[in-house]
């Protein structure tokens, strides 16, 4: 029944699989961990009880979410030893450290706190309780930092020594850790995390201004989102513009697929759309702008750039996937440009809130950062192929001496369990939603939710009262 198939592509597919869910559990916690931030801090200067309701409905989600990302992410470790056990034994003295210190300094603050923000309301004092938000938010920071630069470094690998069996050693943590690549990943991440958190919030703050429900909430909501849709989506657009400019120096082979670039010339055109045939190895039905694409990497329109046929076939990543993820991401980074464009126009009309078309397109949009940051991920992780460690270790070398059979039940098992177990949190989630944020009691007596500034929790006894 399966001698057919490959175990390395079963592999590759059950590990994208699982990383494809993962990813958009920290991608989503990351943005919403920090915006939490700011939703108690305005309540804590304002007083405004519409802040806390916000904050109390959205740390719910921000819970259940953060579980879904340990169960998933765990499953990714395991696989390391299932099915990649070869690249583990390689790599396992550099990159085991940096996933170890993950662990140690993001993981134990974000899940000791996590506590303290759920059931901490009527507890702790309310500047401890904010004080646990800023540390969980810190904590999908530093977690984000070690994550991607392990990742980075198997793109733009740095500060290591390879051994004459093959495994890899550290010869500068700095170099490991600050790889060439690591800086502009990192920036890009993050910023797509809090797009993502945005745009999320952006729909689900529509949604209820269309339906005319819990309109005061919605309007924080909605508002703060289109702050993040006017100022952080442009500077997305440079972010990554950087990025592909680091691509472009350290993995060029990556960008000449992203373009669908196939001959090597001089004031090389955008193609805007067209259909990667790599068996004939040219690029049908493109529409392109002329000399746009020497323009942008080489920011000179006459600039050369390199074409796939530079690389054999061996050494060439799958255009099409790679091709079409990336056209995806920036259509929707472009969408979320736009869509900040629109949101300037109508608060300068004192349109924002009640603009029905706009809280449609809103809605739609809902899912828009989890797709471009899948997207973007397709990009990177394919694009690096056949590679597991860039002009190191290839894929195929990697993988673990199993059979196919295995990979294939363990990947069927996944598709069963991921429904059930992501269905039932997805549901709860769209269940809070629908219930959308309540009025609370004052959690603090008379220095909580219903009183203005932050300097009325200096609470003073006298006579064994709180005046």
């Amino acid at each position: 029944m399966f001698e057919s198939l490959d175990a390395t592509i079963l592999a590759r597919i059950q590990f994208a699989f699982t990383v494809s869910f993962h990813i958009v559990f920290p991608a989503f916690t990351i943005g919403l961990a920090s915006w939490l931030v700011v939703l108690e801090w305005r309540w804590l200067r304002t007083g405004n009880p519409v802040y806390a309701e916000v904050y109390r409905m959205w740390v719910k989600i921000f819970a259940v979410t953060f579980g879904m990302g340990v169960v998933s992410g765990v499953v990714l470790s395991f696989q390391f030893g299932t099915n990649w056990s070869v690249f583990s034994d390689r790599v396992g003295s550099v990159l085991g450290p940096l996933l170890g210190y993950e662990v140690l300094t993001a993981f134990f603050l974000e899940a000791s706190f996590l506590g303290v923000m759920l059931f901490g309301w009527n507890r702790v004092s309310p500047k401890m309780h904010f004080a646990a938000t800023v540390i969980v938010a810190s904590g999908t920071l530093i977690s984000a930092f070690w994550i991607l630069s392990a990742n980075s470094w198997m793109h733009t690998p740095a500060g290591f020594r390879v051994a004459e069996d093959g495994l890899m050693f550290p010869t500068d943590w700095i170099a490991v850790i600050f790889n060439p690549s690591f800086p502009y990943r990192f920036v890009h991440m993050v910023t797509a995390a809090y797009l993502t958190t945005a745009f999320t919030v952006a729909g689900i703050g529509a949604y209820y201004l269309f339906r005319q429900r819990h309109v005061k909430h919605a309007r924080v909501m909605f508002g703060m989102a289109m702050i993040m849709a006017i100022f952080v989506a442009p500077m997305q657009l440079l972010f990554g513009d950087l990025h592909g400019l680091n691509t472009l120096a350290h993995q060029p082979a990556k960008v000449a697929a992203m373009e669908g670039l196939w001959q090597t010339g001089r004031g090389v055109p955008l193609i805007l759309f067209g259909w990667p045939d790599e068996a004939a190895e040219t690029t049908r039905y493109a529409l392109e702008i002329p000399k746009l694409t020497s323009l942008i990497l080489t920011h000179d329109p006459d600039g050369e750039v390199k074409g796939l046929k530079e690389w054999p076939r061996t050494e060439r990543p799958p255009v099409a996937w790679v091709f079409w993820s990336f056209r995806i991401m920036v259509g929707l980074g472009m969408l979320m440009i736009a869509t900040g464009v629109i949101a300037i126009v109508l608060y300068l009309k004192k349109r924002l809130f009640d603009t029905r078309w706009f809280q449609y397109a809103c809605m739609a949009l809902t899912p828009a950062g989890f797709i471009a940051v899948l997207a973007g991920w397709f990009v990177t992780e394919i694009g690096r192929q056949p590679y597991m460690v860039y002009n190191v270790l290839r894929t195929a070398d990697s993988v673990s001496p199993v059979q196919a059979a295995p990979i294939a039940i363990s990947l069927a098992a996944f598709l069963v369990v991921y429904t059930f177990v992501f269905g039932a949190g997805s549901y709860y989630i769209l269940r809070l939603i629908g219930k959308g944020p309540e009025a609370q009691e004052d959690p603090y007596g008379s220095h909580g939710i219903h009183t203005p500034p932050i300097v009325t929790d200096l609470v003073s006894e006298k006579g064994g009262q709180r005046v």
